[in-house]
């Protein structure tokens, strides 16, 4: 018979103590007392036989002579417990594990993986319908700040939120900090439970707010032990459910996760779209002040809405653009009808390369009409489709407000907010396009121009302030190119 794996071993096998944490739904607390008893607690087993593929016999228990360790006997006999980050409630593998499919006490919410696993709280916001809950690709975001901005950010479309900040909800919600009339996230994640707001612009508390807007959150998760499990395998389909009657129907809610199509080959900017045209002429907010009244418009701009936020629009006013939105559908005869002097293509939710199958013809007629095009996030990966390029979703996706960036003409860094999880393939840029940013986490594509038209895009938000100006010359640098297009004209 071959020897019991160590304590060592088995942690190695399944990717070191951060991994091995994850795959049992522990901290890594858990796993240090695990190597200080040289044993695992029994309940941990069907985790680890799935995740290395050993058998039962190879595990070390409690009751099996330990092998030679440097370690005091002392030492030996402390008992493997694991100890849960503060506020957060227990979370359960599969039903195999724990053995029981009983919602623990206090536990008002669940968040169920399509793997299986299990993550219960204290649910707040609005209710989920009787029998159904809120169902999306679970990510990640680690800004510190605005979160109401994030969850009215359009390209948060289909997706449930974790926040890493645990102080979320601390200064309330307001009208004027909307990116967009109506919230298309499916719901959040925190650690703590929501406070009361503390801070002189909050109109009302952040459960309220979410109340009035049908969303439902969770609250007392391990949001780290979540946050690595999203990092090291990648967005995981969820589901959120908040029932007003405290009941849980965990096969169905597994069944639910694990059967959502998923983001890729997802449309979502028709969803999030405007459905009619309109002129913006808000500027930006100035403490003591407000909006800004729109100034004296230099330049006609149409904005095609594949999920704008407010906030692009306000610094393309600033910028001194008349704007007018239009819908994502619209053609390159809407856009044209309206006499731009350069057109602007938005953010926004799902998969590029599905939304291109409306967007690029149009995107390719407005190029052909020699207008000067200028592409964020949804819209730099569009006009990269249209320039000839493919897309691709990442692994991990960008979301948060310290995404660094480098500007290959200048050499600079730019700390920069992002929410996106497809890229473009610079292997397949033509050769009339140059790449302008790259990634400073990942390498991925950030940036490009066209060396034959007037068209430029970035896949971060310059408007999002998280430098917290290091990237409004983009507004002013697409006013320069309507400006250049207008005097060879």
């Amino acid at each position: 018979m071959p020897p019991m794996r160590t304590v060592e071993e088995i942690v190695a096998l399944m990717g070191g103590a951060e991994a091995a944490a994850l795959r049992c739904g522990v901290g890594t607390e858990a796993i240090r007392k695990w190597r200080q008893a040289r044993s695992v607690p029994a309940k941990h087993w069907p985790a680890i036989l799935r995740a290395t593929g050993l058998a039962l016999d190879d595990l070390p228990r409690p009751d099996a002579a330990p092998p030679a360790s440097p370690l005091p006997a002392a030492a030996a006999a402390v008992p493997a417990v694991t100890t849960p980050p503060e506020n957060a409630m227990p979370a359960t593998e599969t039903a195999d594990q724990s053995g029981n499919e009983e919602a623990p006490a206090g536990a008002t919410a669940c968040l169920v993986l399509g793997d299986g696993h299990v993550f219960w709280g204290r649910g707040f916001g609005a209710h989920t319908a009787p029998g159904g809950a809120a169902v999306g690709e679970l990510c990640f975001n680690t800004g510190m700040t605005g979160y109401q901005e994030t969850l009215t950010d359009p390209s948060y479309a289909g997706q449930i939120i974790t926040f890493t900040f645990p102080h979320i909800g601390n200064v309330g919600a307001n009208p004027e900090d909307l990116e967009a009339t109506t919230p298309a996230a499916r719901g959040l994640v925190v650690k703590q439970d929501v406070t009361e707001p503390a801070n002189w612009r909050a109109t009302r508390g952040l459960d309220e707010w979410l109340k009035s807007f049908g969303i439902p959150g969770i609250a007392g998760v391990d949001t780290r032990a979540l946050t690595m499990r999203i990092r090291d395998g990648g967005p995981p389909n969820a589901v959120l459910c908040h029932p007003a009657d405290g009941r849980f129907d965990l096969p169905a809610l597994r069944a639910q996760a694990a059967g959502w199509a998923g983001l890729e080959g997802m449309d979502l900017a028709k969803e999030v779209s405007c459905r009619q045209s309109y002129r913006w002429e808000e500027g930006l907010w100035r403490q003591g002040e407000g909006y800004a009244k729109a100034p004296a418009a230099k330049h006609r701009v149409v904005a095609v809405d594949y999920g704008a936020k407010r906030n692009i629009l306000r610094c393309l006013v600033d910028a001194g653009c008349e704007v007018t939105v239009v819908p994502a559908t619209a053609t390159a005869e809407d856009i044209l009808r309206h006499e731009p002097d350069g057109v602007f293509l938005s953010n926004g939710p799902g998969d590029p390369a599905a939304t291109g199958e409306y967007a690029v013809p149009a995107i390719r007629g407005v190029l052909d009409a020699g207008k000067p095009v200028f592409g964020i996030c949804l819209g730099h990966q569009l006009l990269a489709l249209s320039l000839g390029a493919r897309t691709y979703k990442l692994e991990r996706g960008h979301r948060g407000a310290n995404q660094p960036v480098k500007d290959l003409a200048t050499g600079r860094v730019e700390i920069t907010s992002q929410n996106h999880g497809f890229a473009v393939d610079e292997k397949s840029l033509p050769e009339t396009v140059k790449v302008t940013h790259t990634s400073l986490f990942d390498g991925s594509n950030e940036g490009i121009a066209s060396t034959e038209k007037p068209a430029f895009s970035v896949q971060y938000h310059p408007e999002a302030s998280p430098g917290p100006s290091d990237s409004h010359y983009l507004f002013h640098r697409f006013v320069e190119l309507i400006e250049k297009q207008q005097k060879s004209a």
